[in-house]
């Protein structure tokens, strides 16, 4: 195989789409934004992207299996079309996030995509019962127009700028004539969360305009709220909270 292969498994007709990458990184919040919006909408999956950049494993679905990949959907339901980018993995090293970006960003390109919306947590390293969204943008006017739908800009935030394939996704993307921003929902770090993927989706259903339930993260929110009161108690114990490092933003 190739550092990656692109499998093309339906072409729709779009108009005008967005591209939405939502992959794991600190508190799954992109990945659970993505799956979020694709559980809401009827997602027709288009692209496959397979590299040897990604683990060296498949995953197993009632004993079908399925060799490690990155999936694109086309969704056609919302006032704009979307395109979501998905998946189970990052690449695990500099050059494979690099090549991977490249073959996103060259789907995106087959689709006549000139926006980017890259999704995911921002770490405070404490319980937040609010979460605010972060963002960076390639452009002073994407900058604009995310701040009238509430998004901050904070000098030095995220601390060490942001990394993996949504770093990169800006990075590359601008180099490539896209407009792109990263919307980073504030989370904990170390805990699953999906109160921070709602925050970034309400941001995003406004910067884009689509209207979206949000029960099943809802149902989600209050199953965490357990564990949440159990760390609050070992907070007020005085245990130790994960560490700066481990809280390391990787989008």
């Amino acid at each position: 195989m190739d550092a990656f292969d692109i499998e093309t498994v339906s072409d729709p007709d779009l108009e005008d789409p967005v591209l939405v990458e939502g992959l794991p990184g600190v508190g799954h919040v992109g990945k659970l934004a993505a799956e979020h919006l694709l559980e809401e909408f009827d997602g027709e999956l288009v692209r496959r992207v397979y590299s040897e950049h990604f683990p060296p494993q498949v995953t197993v679905d009632e004993g079908r299996t399925q060799l490690a990949s990155a999936e694109v959907y086309a969704l056609q339901e919302p006032e704009r079309d979307l395109l979501v980018l998905t998946g189970d993995h990052q690449a695990g090293d500099g050059p494979g996030h690099y090549r991977l970006t490249e073959g996103f960003l060259d789907v995106a390109d087959g689709f006549d995509v000139d926006r980017i919306f890259a999704l995911g947590g921002v770490p405070t390293g404490e319980l937040v019962d609010e979460p605010d969204v972060i963002g960076a943008a390639t452009t002073d006017e994407f900058i604009e127009d995310l701040e009238d739908v509430g998004v901050e800009f904070r000098e030095d935030e995220p601390a060490g700028g942001i990394v993996g394939i949504s770093g990169l996704l800006l990075g590359l993307g601008e180099r490539n004539g896209f407009e792109a921003a990263c919307l980073m929902g504030e989370t904990s770090g170390y805990l699953v969360d999906p109160k921070s993927a709602r925050a970034v989706l309400e941001v995003l259903q406004e910067a884009v305009g689509f209207d979206i339930g949000y029960d099943s993260l809802e149902e989600r929110a209050e199953e965490m709220e357990e564990v949440v009161k159990r760390i609050r108690q070992m907070e007020q114990q005085g245990s130790a909270a994960p560490s700066e490092e481990d809280l390391r933003y990787i989008g």
